[in-house]
């Protein structure tokens, strides 16, 4: 029995280690926002916006390659998520967390879902068993995301 459900190449390979990276920086990024906000998120918290750089690489990559859209759609929702971001967070500093503010909370969870569900979804079409363990790596990200707020 096999991991993977078609063959995959060295592009469908870059894929797979790019989007688990990326969930488990976003789990440590989770883990770490709540009890070091000031001394790690203030100061650090763009780096995770900045991971658009290697996820726009990829999906130029993937799209040259030839791969279905679904798979290089993600990174470039991660590009306009981390513009948005950086903008709302850095640049306009505006407060929509505490208190919320819709105008600019809904926009913001939108891009951020898009994105993780364009890095989870194709993975389905390589492996289930990739697909599970990233909806298991989803679930925690979520959560800690929630909950170090």
């Amino acid at each position: 029995m096999s991991l993977w459900k078609v063959n995959v190449d060295n592009l469908d390979k870059l894929f797979v280690v790019w989007v688990f990276l990326f969930q488990i920086i976003l789990i440590a990024h989770f883990a770490a926002r709540k009890p070091f906000f000031e001394g790690y998120t203030v100061k650090y918290g763009w780096v995770v916006y900045a991971l658009c750089i290697p996820a726009a690489i990829i999906s130029i990559l993937l799209l040259q390659g030839g791969k279905n859209w679904s798979f290089w759609l993600g990174g470039f929702l991660f590009v306009v998520f981390a513009a948005f971001g950086y903008w709302v967070d850095y640049v306009a500093q505006i407060p929509f967390r505490q208190p919320v503010r819709v105008s600019v909370l809904v926009p913001y969870v939108f891009l951020y879902l898009s994105t993780v569900m364009f890095y989870w979804w194709p993975l389905g079409l390589l492996s289930r068993p990739l697909w599970f363990v990233y909806a298991v790596l989803f679930v925690i990200a979520t959560v800690l995301n929630i909950t170090s707020h």
